[in-house]
């Protein structure tokens, strides 16, 4: 009985420790995020153009720029990398009518995104499953996107419906039009460490807040 108790406990711990991210891998994440729960798209990996991310220019055209280096947090968030970063507002511009699903105010996210650019993401899976993606977003168009998983193709193109709206008159205003969907697809993943990269696959234009993970 007591060398059964032994081995259970042995494979109980080795699956805990469990790490599929490649072993060349040279970034690291910035904060731990886990699923089930939400993937914060601004909460990339740490590491740089070409080893977390690959963006269309070294500037951030959201931190420092769009919104003014002031010394307040959601104004200059990762300011100095390339990956474009702003955050929801008041106004009428994040909480207007035209959202079809209304988004948390003064809560990052990724934008100004471009075809070919990818984000990675060191993730904790606490338990294996197939899991459902749901992703707050905007898209002035059509667009899709795609996740491989540890460096390996895992979901083909996901299309992402667009949230342009010819009634909304106010044009910059295309890119502010919140839309959530509950099932962009679903996934098997195994319990450990795992990197996740986001590919922008087409058109662009859209702005990503989270990816949310529900085991099913």
């Amino acid at each position: 009985m007591k060398k059964t108790l032994l081995i259970v406990f042995y494979v109980s711990i080795i699956a805990c420790t469990s790490v599929y991210i490649p072993k060349s891998y040279r970034g690291t994440a910035f904060k731990t995020q886990s699923i089930p729960g939400k993937i914060e798209c601004e909460l990339y990996d740490r590491g740089g153009e070409g080893i977390a991310y690959h963006d269309s220019d070294a500037l951030n055209n959201g931190s420092g720029k769009l919104n003014p280096a002031n010394g307040t947090y959601l104004n200059e968030f990762r300011m100095n990398e390339g990956v474009d970063i702003s955050y929801t507002k008041s106004n009428n511009i994040d909480n207007n009518p035209f959202n079809k699903t209304i988004p948390l105010l003064d809560h990052l996210y990724v934008g100004w995104t471009v075809p070919g650019e990818w984000i990675n993401y060191s993730i904790n899976v606490k338990k294996s499953g197939v899991y459902k993606i749901a992703a707050m977003y905007t898209a002035n168009g059509d667009g899709a996107i795609s996740f491989d998983i540890d460096n390996k193709p895992a979901t083909g193109e996901l299309k992402i419906p667009s949230t342009h709206n010819d009634a909304d008159t106010v044009a910059w205003r295309q890119w502010h039009h919140w839309n959530r969907v509950d099932s962009l697809t679903s996934l098997k993943i195994a319990k450990g460490k795992h990197l996740i990269t986001l590919h922008i696959v087409q058109h662009g234009q859209m702005n990503f807040d989270y990816f949310e993970f529900a085991r099913q």
